[in-house]
């Protein structure tokens, strides 16, 4: 029996359907006078081999050398002090402190990686792994605003911000980029997601994946008091007054545009995102593939939604910062690496077999590095843990038109510092978007009078790694 459909649906579901066919989002199709002024950038500059992001970001500073870059010395060195020259640490450290896992080589490549990623391993040759990544300052709040914006002390755009601007979305019925933590903001918040000075409609929405009802995912996703075309109905009065404001503005209110796309995307979301974030859609061998913790199912979740449009799925640890292991280095990097390894693992699986990795770029790293000094409490006894470093970590990427297999720089002999191809947040931001179709000196936005660039001055391909 067919239930009978009312005028104001019949358009409401002719909408969404013209939406669907067309694939197209806020960035791309005008809705109307307000949204194709606000669109997505001209089309790429060349054609991308990604046409879409997913940012693993381990909040905190995971340790470099306990993960993928070995560093056999430290053993050698083990309990004596090392020569550090210019170096220097936040805090207090001590003698070398070998890592408690071990490294094996995996793959054809034989790229090594520590025992506490076995299933990320299985992937080597189709990861890239940079291991001469190099931040400014030994403090998470700007090494965070330098990763995710590209200046550790300015407010600037998000990465995120930048790739949605640049090819909008997908899928009008969701947002173009969407970041997860569960159980809350990591440090500094919605600053790691920020719009910026570009419109608003390209700032991260977050989501505290520690929620596993949709209902509490997105709270007000489902209105009981009122249909789909009665809220239709009271939107358009609403976005009418608006669009009079804004016209009597002469078009010119950033905000003001962003709160009138805010509610379009409000509406639109509840015809999609029950959809993306149901997890009973998937098969029962897929769920226990990733995992059926809290980071196997958000990883899981970021697959969906990228399936369904979504430009940049950025994934968080957790709040606060997680892999801040300045004790017990051992016990939390085990931790914490086994609540990543499987459901990473299974993302690359998965993407493989759907066809998906070869245009998605999968990346995966924190703020900075550690000591491969154990840091020293105040009575100078060991904490078994390791300190901030800025000056040598590591960043691995794959698909996208990643050359897997590959190892691209180095850090010196006991892992204080990036001595080999040295590469800084601008770099590995320029290589994002040149794999997205972007020449990043020539991707700006006119702000202030100045065309702004997410790399600002700076800036190279990594070319070793990419196909």
């Amino acid at each position: 029996m067919k239930l009978p459909i009312n005028n104001t649906d019949q358009q409401l579901l002719g909408r969404r359907h013209f939406l669907r066919r067309c694939g197209m989002g806020f960035g791309a199709l005008g809705l109307g006078e307000v949204f194709s002024a606000e669109g997505a950038a001209s089309q790429p500059h060349f054609p991308g081999t990604a046409k879409r992001v997913i940012h693993f970001f381990l909040n905190g500073g995971p340790s470099h050398v306990d993960t993928f870059d070995p560093k056999p010395a430290l053993q050698t060195h083990a309990g004596r002090e090392l020569p550090r020259g210019k170096f220097r640490t936040e805090r207090k450290t001590g003698a070398a402190f070998p890592s408690p896992f071990k490294f094996q080589a995996h793959g054809q490549s034989g790229i090594e990686v520590s025992s506490i990623f076995p299933k990320v391993a299985e992937h080597v040759d189709e990861i890239a792994v940079i291991r001469s990544m190099k931040a400014k300052l030994p403090n998470h709040e700007p090494s965070l605003m330098l990763m995710n914006c590209g200046d550790a002390i300015l407010s600037r755009p998000s990465v995120g911000s930048w790739v949605t601007y640049g090819l909008g979305t997908e899928n009008a019925n969701l947002p173009s980029f969407i970041a997860m933590s569960p159980g809350g903001y990591p440090i500094k918040g919605a600053h790691n997601w920020q719009a910026g000075f570009l419109p608003g409609t390209f700032q991260g929405t977050f989501i505290d994946s520690k929620h596993e009802q949709v209902e509490q995912l997105i709270e007000h996703i489902r209105n009981s008091g009122q249909s789909l075309g009665g809220q239709r109905a009271q939107l358009d009065f609403l976005q009418g007054l608006n669009r009079g404001h804004l016209a009597a503005r002469g078009g010119r209110d950033d905000q003001l545009r962003a709160r009138i796309q805010g509610f379009e995307l409000a509406y639109r979301m509840q015809m999609d995102a029950t959809d993306a974030f149901d997890l009973d859609r998937e098969p029962a061998y897929l769920r226990d593939l990733y995992g059926r913790g809290v980071h196997g199912r958000q990883t899981l979740i970021a697959r969906r939604l990228l399936e369904q449009g979504v430009r940049y799925v950025q994934l968080w640890h957790g709040a606060g910062q997680p892999w801040d292991n300045h004790d017990k280095i051992e016990e939390n990097h085990r931790k914490l690496a086994g609540e990543l390894d499987q459901p990473v693992g299974a993302l690359l699986t998965d993407l493989k077999q759907r066809g998906m990795l070869e245009d998605t770029l999968v990346i995966f790293g924190g703020e900075f590095g550690r000591t491969p000094t154990v840091e020293l409490n105040g009575s100078g006894k060991s904490r078994l843990g390791r300190d901030h470093n800025p000056y040598g970590f590591t960043v691995w990427m794959a698909g996208g038109g990643i050359k897997g297999g590959t190892v691209h720089g180095a850090t010196d002999e006991f892992g204080f510092e990036a001595v080999e191809d040295v590469v800084e947040a601008h770099d590995l931001h320029a290589t994002i978007l040149h794999l997205l179709g972007f020449n990043h000196e020539k991707f700006t936005y006119r702000y202030a009078g100045r065309d702004f660039r997410l790399t600002d001055v700076a800036g190279e391909v990594i070319r070793e790694v990419v196909l």
